[in-house]
């Protein structure tokens, strides 16, 4: 009997339009305000459903155990929450960068569980899936949903927003930024005001995260002083990413010319739905078909 083809996914990236930080709550999480976009940019996840219980990623990630990583967390756990006798081979092409705030983690997480939940006909809706993904990161919840959202709490308190859809430079200094340091160190602000209103004035708005991070990283520091010459530009997430925002695809393009040959960059679109919801309804009417 054949084996199932593999059926391939994207993993978008995410950028936090801004990063507030209103509070830490007593399990050492903090309580967030952050306004996320997905860019047309994506890892991308291959995935066929076998009929053994076993999880096997045929792309190891170089320095992360295999029960480390998110993409096998996410598998795992979807396995135990509905006792399926059904297992995964998984690959991935990985193109988003590892530690720079792009959520590229947390979005195969995401896509993993979304996947396999058609595949294995698990029938767990949005909200089941993203308790589950908030237990692997507070970014997960995000990229069940697939929708632009302001988000409060740890980031799994989601509204759906409208930002206009820009075309983003995305560059990367030559360091990697670990989230857990920068939410653990003693100088993070932790005590900006809430927003009192859902009309959200981006100008208005910051990333708590940046201030810190262009303290201790020069390279991050450097980088967005010379962006700021070109464009409105700021850190998402925890970083080392920043993205700057232009009109046009050319505009973006023309400054990606200009930086250091050591930065790593790329250029993307923000879109408010991922790419991921087409592909996981067209895969739903494929598998009816076949039933």
């Amino acid at each position: 009997m054949n084996q199932p083809q593999f059926n391939q996914f994207s993993s978008p990236a995410k950028l936090n339009l801004f990063l507030h930080i209103v509070g830490r709550r007593s399990d050492g999480y903090h309580e967030l305000e952050t306004l996320f976009q997905f860019i047309d940019h994506s890892d991308i996840l291959e995935i066929r459903k076998i009929d053994s219980p076993k999880i096997k990623l045929l792309t190891p990630i170089e320095g992360v155990a295999l029960q480390d990583n998110l993409i096998y967390k996410a598998a795992k756990i979807l396995q135990d929450k509905t006792h399926t006798p059904l297992g995964a081979e998984i690959k991935i092409n990985k193109v988003l960068p590892m530690g720079g705030g792009l959520g590229g983690g947390s979005s195969n997480a995401a896509t993993v569980l979304l996947a396999l939940n058609v595949l294995w006909d698990c029938q767990l809706s949005l909200n089941d899936l993203a308790d589950l993904g908030v237990q692997l990161g507070a970014d997960v919840p995000i990229f069940i949903h697939g929708f632009s959202a302001f988000a409060q709490g740890v980031g799994e308190k989601l509204t759906p927003q409208s930002p206009k859809e820009y075309w983003y430079l995305i560059s990367k200094p030559t360091c990697s930024i670990s989230t857990a340091e920068v939410f653990n160190h003693k100088d993070l602000t932790r005590n900006t005001p809430r927003l009192i209103t859902s009309e959200i004035e981006l100008k208005n708005c910051h990333n708590d995260c940046q201030t810190l991070v262009i303290k201790h990283y020069p390279k991050v520091a450097n980088l967005l002083s010379w962006l700021l010459e070109y464009a409105p530009s700021r850190m998402t997430g925890t970083g080392a990413c920043i993205f700057s925002q232009f009109n046009s695809k050319a505009e973006a393009l023309l400054i990606q010319s200009k930086l250091p040959t050591e930065v790593e960059s790329f250029v993307a679109k923000g879109v408010n739905q991922s790419p991921l919801l087409a592909e996981l309804e067209a895969l739903r009417e494929k598998t009816k078909l076949f039933k």
